[in-house]
């Protein structure tokens, strides 16, 4: 059973905000009104007016709640307590058994799919997969990554060189280091690339 928190009505809450702005500002008339608007029976029709106003603004916010918190005034009505309400409803859904008879119990989850992505996109990665073969971009990353780590396995020889005053090697190897990497960086933009097309 859906619990229904709030409703997205502009409408609505571009009404309540006018009605709020209305009832401030009736309230607060007292200090551009003259003295003649100042009688008994024009403070009793602001007083009342603002009043009908707040019962508005009440009732909107009350259309807002679960049924079990409409109308009631004898507590603060906060996130904490439509927490309760909805476990309360689920608590009694499951005493009444209605978790019972769900499709799919005691069978194992399909993880296979991903819900997240395109079902057309998702059905051709698992015929590529099946095939042993993969996405262009996947291929790509996996390239990056080893070239990447032998890249880092030359470069903690060559500094080891150096540390040995080997200086005409290192320096020979500093150049190769830096050409290998160019070319890591150039594959990792072909990459990104490649994934903005898709």
């Amino acid at each position: 059973m859906a619990v229904r928190l709030a409703s997205s009505r502009p409408s609505l809450i571009s009404i309540v905000n006018r009605i709020s702005d209305f009832a401030f500002y009736s309230s607060t008339s007292a200090w551009w009104s003259s003295p003649e608007d100042l009688t008994a029976g024009s403070k009793r029709r602001e007083k009342k007016s603002t009043d009908r106003f707040s019962a508005v603004i009440d009732a909107v916010h009350d259309r807002k709640l679960p049924p079990e918190l409409r109308g009631r005034r004898d507590f603060v009505r906060s996130e904490t307590d439509i927490i309760n309400v909805v476990e309360q409803r689920i608590w009694h859904s499951m005493e009444e058994g209605q978790f019972e008879n769900l499709p799919g119990k005691g069978k194992p989850l399909n993880l296979l799919t991903n819900p997240h992505a395109d079902p057309a996109e998702d059905t051709l990665y698992r015929i590529l997969n099946k095939n042993g073969f993969a996405p262009e971009w996947v291929e790509l990353n996996k390239d990056i990554r080893s070239k990447a780590k032998e890249w880092r396995i030359s470069l903690k020889k060559a500094w080891t060189m150096k540390l040995e005053d080997d200086q005409s090697g290192w320096e020979e190897q500093s150049n190769l280091l830096k050409t290998q990497l160019k070319q890591i960086n150039n594959m990792a933009s072909l990459q990104l690339q490649i994934r903005i097309l898709l």
